[in-house]
């Protein structure tokens, strides 16, 4: 769930801001594995793999937040202040480890998309993930 809606938004953002289509966004994802010149110039194939890598990472994500919930929601009973917490610590692994390593196209640093994809992260992930958790019972 959280992967769909987190590459709904983005999709939305990226048409929103610059006109861009979804498979370019998938092909920009498919290019952190494949790089610039093969992914852009690959078809629906290409978007395929882009949106088959956001699905592994968005998974990845929603496990640890599932393993780290019970120990850290004695921390932060708040489940909204846990979501939003969440969301910046997606924000800052993708941002700040996992797309300088990958083979992505890297412009300069923009506090305005920085702030907007924030927020996609912290609605779309960071937030229903801790509802999910919160509202779990215990033994279940």
């Amino acid at each position: 769930m959280v992967g769909t809606l987190d590459i709904a938004a983005a999709f939305a953002n990226t048409w929103i801001s610059s006109g861009t289509a979804p498979d370019v966004v998938l092909k920009f994802i498919a290019s952190g594995v494949f790089g610039r010149e093969e992914a852009f110039a690959g078809g629906w194939g290409m978007a395929a793999m882009g949106l088959l890598f956001h699905y592994l990472i968005a998974f990845s994500f929603t496990l640890f937040f599932f393993w780290i919930f019970p120990k850290v929601k004695t921390w932060i009973p708040n489940w909204v202040l846990l979501g939003v917490l969440y969301g910046i610590l997606v924000w800052v692994v993708m941002n700040r480890l996992v797309v300088p390593l990958s083979n992505t196209p890297k412009g300069p640093f923009n506090l305005q998309s920085a702030l907007i994809n924030a927020a996609i992260l912290i609605v779309c992930i960071g937030l229903p993930l801790a509802f999910m958790a919160s509202r779990q019972k215990v033994g279940s």
